[in-house]
């Protein structure tokens, strides 16, 4: 699949400076704003993003507009939240939009609080992005001085007030409900659904809640229709995706590519990442952050869309891709991965603050030498116990990696136990 010769949400790679207010005018910026309020109405907007198909970029991946649609009718106030808490592991879209590109998400949360009747909406940004931040604050202030923001915007009697909260470094906050929590100066920790969002969020009210890279391909949708966005993709999973590429691979980055682009094109072709560090061997990809399930060298054909993903065990997520070579330790990858998860849990359900703490002190045990014979069938008891139970997806999440783990590389866990039980202590990366 070739790559996209103009870019839809990473517009910076091709406009020069188009962080910069002028600039963003100068290339059409806000002129999707002023037609949505000028010309249409906000069940117009709804439903030319419910026919473009545009789905969630948080990691579900539910359509944006048939979202939208959930709000009960006739119930106001109404908000509009934009998800940046951007923590997942191996992620990081997110920043490179708000620092390179602010207006375009401004605009599309102007077009997408016009269009589900909010008067108000919040950025809620992670806290270390402190730098994005204030970039984001000084766009904000440039679009309300030229009245793009505000009250009464372009003469057509709609207000709106856009707000920037940064977060305190709390990875559950970016859980929708724990981000209004949070936003409501409480505890960042989730609600109980039902009443979801839409019909009871911020302080009650009706709420959508939508991600960073959801929200800025909204300009381009409104400006150049919804045909034109489906010409990006799959039928089930249209549009591009901007794939946080780390790991062992020789150029690591953000790449925006059409859904349905094969994992191996993104990892190898010249375009892309250019092929793996030292010219190694795959062993192990999380295609989508760290709570995606895990792959390995023989799913390198696989799509990368929604559908695809799932149909392999993983899932498409917030799209960060980690990249692990032939040197890595699958136990320690795991060890790892569910040791972020511990220190992560808000400690609300039973099974998630228990669960994290006895598959890292497992884990801990088996990578550092001291694994024992009944270690993989406790490892297979916590994270069953685990599974289903947790009262958020933390939880959940941190059942995927040892649970990848034992299922692709069960020898691994054998051999460390069997070289602890002979009274040698495994490294913690093998030699190469």
């Amino acid at each position: 699949m070739p790559p996209l010769t103009e870019h839809v949400v990473l517009r910076d790679l091709d406009i020069v400076n188009i962080a910069d207010f002028d600039v963003y005018l100068q290339h059409g910026g806000y002129e999707a704003l002023r037609s949505a309020v000028t010309e249409h109405t906000p069940a117009d907007i709804v439903q030319v993003v419910k026919d473009a198909g545009l789905r969630g970029r948080g990691g579900a991946g539910f359509p944006a507009g048939v979202k939208w649609g959930f709000l009960p009718k006739g119930v106001y106030p109404r908000y509009l939240l934009c998800n940046c808490d951007e923590s997942e592991p191996g992620t990081f879209n997110n920043h490179q939009i708000i620092d390179r590109n602010p207006h375009q998400l401004i605009e599309g949360i102007a077009i997408s609080a016009y269009a589900i009747e909010a008067h108000t909406a919040f950025i809620y940004v992670r806290g270390e992005f402190a730098a994005a931040a204030r970039g984001l604050e000084r766009a904000i202030a440039r679009a309300y001085a030229h009245g793009f923001l505000g009250k009464d915007i372009f003469g057509r009697g709609y207000d709106l007030d856009i707000f920037v909260h940064r977060g305190a470094g709390a990875y559950i906050c970016g859980e929708e409900t724990a981000l209004m929590e949070s936003l409501e100066g409480k505890i960042g920790q989730p609600r109980l659904r039902p009443p979801f969002p839409a019909v009871a969020g911020l302080y009650g009210k009706p709420t959508i809640i939508n991600n960073v890279e959801t929200l800025a391909n909204v300009p381009m949708i409104v400006r150049n229709g919804a045909a034109w966005y489906r010409q990006f993709g799959t039928e089930k999973s249209p549009g591009t995706k901007v794939f946080s590429i780390a790991g062992h691979v020789k150029r690591p980055g953000n790449y925006e590519a059409p859904f349905g682009t094969p994992l191996r094109e993104l990892l190898y072709s010249p375009d892309y990442c250019q092929g793996i560090r030292g010219d190694r061997k795959v062993k192990i990809v999380v295609p989508g952050g760290a709570s995606a399930g895990w792959l390995t060298a023989h799913d390198l054909d696989v799509t990368m869309d929604y559908e695809a993903l799932a149909a392999k065990g993983s899932m498409l997520g917030s799209g960060g891709v980690i990249v692990l070579d032939e040197t890595v330790s699958a136990v320690e990858v795991a060890y790892k991965m569910d040791e972020f998860f511990k220190h992560e849990s808000c400690g609300k359900c039973t099974p998630c603050r228990e669960g994290t703490y006895f598959l890292v002190k497992v884990l801990h045990r088996i990578n550092h030498g001291h694994g024992r014979k009944d270690d993989i069938p406790l490892l297979h008891d916590v994270y069953n116990q685990m599974a289903g139970n947790c009262f958020c997806l933390l939880g959940e999440s941190a059942v995927v990696p040892i649970r990848s783990a034992l299922r692709l590389f069960p020898h691994e866990f054998e051999q460390a136990i069997s070289r602890a039980g002979n009274g040698h202590a495994i490294p913690l990366i093998p030699a190469h």
